[in-house]
């Protein structure tokens, strides 16, 4: 694999991310592909142009089965979690973990045909869309494997926010300051806890042949069913105001609170504080343009909250 074949986006946001240390996993990465291709006999496509922090190509494995390879920078953190939650659910909502090199942080993932994801059914069909979703999410919340990342932890961020801005920008204090407090409440008050995907929305979840869908690339954190509800609120892309998605807001919440039997009002409550939490992880960027559509959802929940 040349180097002219990583990406340009790819090295922005790795040197941009990770700095010098990025810098020195570009530059090993043909090296690094070459050596897992041997190790593991695949042939490796050219890789998908994605905005990711991972290189992801398609390949072939020696029997000719289609696949994936995923591989980012190696250490605690998110590949882990994503290989301790596929292992999970072995196939079952999502795609098939089929190896995982943690030295390398390489991960062998099954490849979703058609592939399609569930965006190209928004608009015209977000009912639709929902509902795959929620099927989805019916079966990837199980028991969790023990030593799982917990979903309590992310509230850290809200806090680190307000110590980061302490006026009433760039998002409303007041907002930030709620949401955080409510995401407390609905952490500790949740009467189980699940395997959660994390991140389930519409690129996230790819039509397939084995099962209708499957979700791809989870974060794996344990807690409340219905915090996985939120990202599906401002999603699709782009992340810019968009009037015609923020209407299809209302219907969404309430589909996915009977369809996962999650209370209404908590479904509400959970849609507001994770599209909060999605504009304050976006602050921490150093390009950060400004609020987009997941405040626009905020603050179209906010005054349905109880």
């Amino acid at each position: 694999m040349p180097i002219t074949d990583i990406p340009s986006a790819l090295v922005e946001t790795i040197v941009r991310t990770w700095g010098a240390d990025g810098a020195r996993w570009l530059a090993e990465l043909p090296t690094v592909v070459a050596g897992i291709a041997t190790d593991w006999g695949i042939d490796v496509g050219e890789p998908f142009a994605l905005l990711s922090y991972h290189w992801v190509a398609p390949v072939t494995r020696a029997d000719g089965t289609p696949a994936v390879i995923k591989i980012g920078l190696p250490g605690p953190g998110h590949l882990n979690d994503e290989a301790a939650a596929l292992a999970a659910y072995d196939g079952r909502g999502a795609v098939r973990l089929l190896a995982y090199d943690a030295a390398r942080g390489a991960l062998l993932l099954e490849r979703a045909q058609p592939g399609t994801p569930s965006r190209e059914l928004v608009p015209r069909a977000d009912e639709a869309a929902t509902g795959a979703a929620i099927e989805v999410m019916r079966r990837l919340h199980r028991e969790p494997p023990p030593g799982g990342p917990e979903l309590v932890d992310q509230g850290a961020a809200f806090a680190q926010y307000l110590r980061d801005f302490p006026g009433d920008g760039p998002l409303p204090r007041d907002v930030v300051t709620r949401a955080g407090g409510l995401f407390a409440e609905l952490c500790a008050s949740a009467d189980r806890r699940v395997l959660l995907h994390g991140d389930l929305h519409h690129d996230n979840l790819l039509r397939a042949e084995r099962e209708p869908w499957l979700a791809i690339d989870p974060d794996g954190v344990v807690g409340d069913p219905g915090y996985d509800l939120g990202a599906l609120l401002y999603n699709p892309d782009p992340p810019r105001r968009d009037d015609a998605l923020l209407a299809l807001v209302p219907g969404r919440v309430g589909q996915l609170a009977d369809g996962l039997g999650v209370p209404l009002d908590r479904a509400i409550a959970w849609g507001f504080v994770k599209a909060v939490l999605s504009e304050v992880w976006s602050t921490e960027e150093e390009s950060y343009p400004g609020p987009g559509r997941p405040l626009d959802v905020a603050l179209l929940l906010e005054p349905r909250l109880s």
